[in-house]
């Protein structure tokens, strides 16, 4: 199947955000201003704006609120020795201070994919009920001592890592990125290759080149470091309503996060919902599936248009 032509729309408003340590992140404002709120980001190594295909059409009915982590998307680059989990909650703490001051308090949803889950739950566990509720789509939570699947989880962001210091730097233009992206994930929706391509590269007028918008060093870093085995016992104790929406633990090539998933639900009384036949990139996968799960979950606390 060819891959379609989509373009992410200009921001109705977007303003900066400076951080304590003087790194910025770009916010946009999506939608419908008067709707529910929802705040998203992304996985590691990716960008918010390739994850289009499942939040665009939300438009219409929600506010919806999107930023990279830093050193990802839109935003400069900034220090590498910044670039770690523990800083990560913190920025998300003053994105959302931010977002606030510049758009006015309001109850909001976060709805976070893998890197932006994980960091989510640290977030509220530190900082407390931010958000009116959390969706957390395959976050891929580092199993405790002893847990059966600890060792394909450790395995797993090791060979992430890898592959990562692996990539390719440069590209002539975004449209071979996408290529590798279509013959590798093959679930994806055909607008998302090209959106994904180049939501993750910069171009470099200087060389002439795109360039990988999160250096694949500090990708890795990201991967490897994902090891915090407190936060599964912690999760059972969010202080806000949290659901998780995995992809299909039953596929032949599932990855971790969608065992782990499950394995938090059931340990955890969380509620929980895999969709069928997709794997860790379920947003752009079955992106009306994933808006029907989340839907579910927040329409009975009042932060649906539905």
């Amino acid at each position: 199947m060819e891959s379609k032509h989509v373009t992410v729309p200009r921001a109705q408003h977007a303003f900066d955000v400076r951080l304590s340590d003087h790194a910025l992140i770009r916010v946009r404002q999506h939608g419908n201003a008067a709707g529910p709120r929802l705040i998203l980001s992304h996985g590691n190594g990716l960008a918010i704006d390739g994850y289009f295909p499942f939040w665009g059409p939300l438009r219409e009915r929600y506010e919806v609120v999107v930023f990279d982590f830093r050193n990802h998307g839109h935003n400069p680059l900034h220090r590498e020795d910044a670039h770690r989990w523990p800083r990560f909650v913190m920025d998300l703490e003053e994105v959302l201070q931010a977002v606030s001051a510049e758009l006015g308090h309001k109850r909001a949803a976060g709805v976070f994919h893998s890197l932006s889950g994980v960091t989510a739950a640290l977030h509220v566990l530190q900082f407390g009920p931010r958000f009116g509720a959390l969706v957390l789509f395959d976050p891929p939570i580092f199993p405790p001592e002893g847990h059966v699947l600890r060792g394909d989880q450790a395995q797993d962001k090791n060979s992430l890592a890898t592959r990562a210091r692996r990539r390719t730097e440069s590209y002539a233009d975004p449209s071979i990125l996408a290529g590798q992206f279509r013959a590798r994930f093959t679930r994806w929706r055909p607008e998302a290759y090209e959106l994904m391509a180049r939501a993750t590269l910069r171009h470099d007028s200087r060389a002439g080149c795109w360039k990988l918008a999160c250096p694949r060093e500090l990708e890795a870093e990201v991967f490897s470091t994902n090891a915090d085995a407190t936060l599964w016992e912690r999760l059972g104790q969010l202080p806000v309503p949290t659901k998780l929406i995995c992809g299909d633990p039953d596929v032949s090539d599932v990855m971790p996060p969608a065992l782990i998933g499950r394995a938090l639900a059931k340990q955890h009384g969380l509620p929980y919902e895999a969709i069928p036949g997709t794997t860790h990139f379920l947003q752009i996968e079955e992106p009306e599936k994933c808006v029907r799960a989340m839907e579910s979950f927040l329409a009975p606390l009042g932060l649906a248009a539905v």
